[in-house]
């Protein structure tokens, strides 16, 4: 089994010399508690550079005074922005004014911020599901704004949508090196194990372990099991998005993916098998399936020399590992 430490730098084929060295620089990663921005912590800490967080009582990034303060007073090199309210289906369609304003409000206060405090390069984090529900497949980039949203999380794609145009508006005005990445659907260590608000792998890895230990000879999968996504390890994640900040500066989002897709159906049944659950996998057919198929095309990253590494089923085993790691934590606390 791959270790996540194995696979940062891996996606990074040799090639011209870097746009930008992160060598030395000060980087800023905002959201450093979450999956997506503890992962990136832990690959910047690859590099020489000095690396600033801050959590909640530090800053509150809801507030604009207050993240500008902040950032003019740390002078960051370089910021990412991976903080985000995040959650899947359920939570999206349950909590909409709270993911279109918090999401709105940091995207708006730390790019505003960024340009406040003259930092030199800026790394907007959004999510694939800023594309239309009926968008060409595999997704291009060029995608974006061409059709309807997916009803469950329009609240989320819009506010993701405006920070993408956030930056552009800001390379257009002003000339900054602002630079936004869509992720695909993203897993692994430190996601959001919650039975109701969590995403697609880490909710099935919840379930079909509670069903183990209890005994059940059943779980219920969400939806009718027919619809594909595209899934990324954290860890490839953060190794794609330190490379886009050394080696792109251009005014397109990049989609960051691994070019292959599974049915959710069949998904379940890799999480069942890797966690040794052998009872019936059901289909609750009133919940909804969401986006029918939301694969990304991610030729341009390939282009630049990026590919994903890290196998499903190991990134799935991963995963689990740790789910297992934080339930015991929590028991021993």
């Amino acid at each position: 089994m791959a270790n996540a430490n194995d696979v940062f730098g891996r996606g990074q084929e040799a090639g011209p010399a870097k746009l930008f060295d992160l060598t030395g620089r000060r980087v800023f990663v905002a959201g450093h508690r979450g999956m997506v921005g503890s992962a990136i912590v832990r690959r910047l800490a690859h590099i020489d550079c000095a690396v600033l967080t801050a959590d909640h009582k530090e800053v509150d990034l809801l507030r604009q005074q207050e993240t500008e303060r902040f950032l003019i007073s740390c002078k960051p090199d370089v910021l990412i922005i991976a903080a985000a309210k995040v959650g899947g289906i359920h939570a999206n369609s349950v909590y909409p004014a709270e993911f279109i304003y918090e999401n709105l409000a940091i995207a708006t206060n730390l790019i505003h911020g960024a340009f406040r405090a003259n930092v030199r390069k800026l790394l907007f984090l959004g999510s694939s599901c800023i594309y239309p529900k009926l968008a060409h497949q595999p997704i291009a980039e060029e995608e974006l704004l061409t059709g309807p949203l997916e009803p469950t999380n329009e609240w989320y794609a819009i506010a993701k949508i405006a920070g993408i145009k956030l930056c552009q508006a800001y390379r257009h005005e002003y000339g900054v090196d602002y630079i936004s990445v869509m992720p695909t659907n993203v897993y692994g260590p430190g996601d959001n194990y919650h039975p109701e608000n969590s995403h697609v792998i880490a909710g099935l890895i919840r379930r079909v372990h509670e069903a183990k230990r209890s005994g059940s000879r059943s779980v219920t999968v969400w939806g009718t099991g027919t619809p594909r996504r595209e899934f990324i390890f954290v860890d490839d994640l953060a190794d794609a998005c330190i490379f886009v900040l050394e080696n792109y500066s251009g005014e397109s989002h990049l989609n960051i993916g691994t070019g292959s897709d599974i049915t959710v159906a069949d998904l379940a049944r890799i999480i069942a098998e890797v966690l040794h659950y052998d009872g019936k996998l059901t289909f609750d057919t009133s919940r909804a399936d969401g986006t029918p198929r939301k694969l990304l095309d991610v030729s341009r990253l390939r282009a630049l020399g990026f590919t994903a590494r890290m196998p499903l089923r190991t990134g799935i085993e991963q995963s689990y590992a740790d789910f297992l790691q934080r339930a015991a934590a929590r028991a021993l606390g």
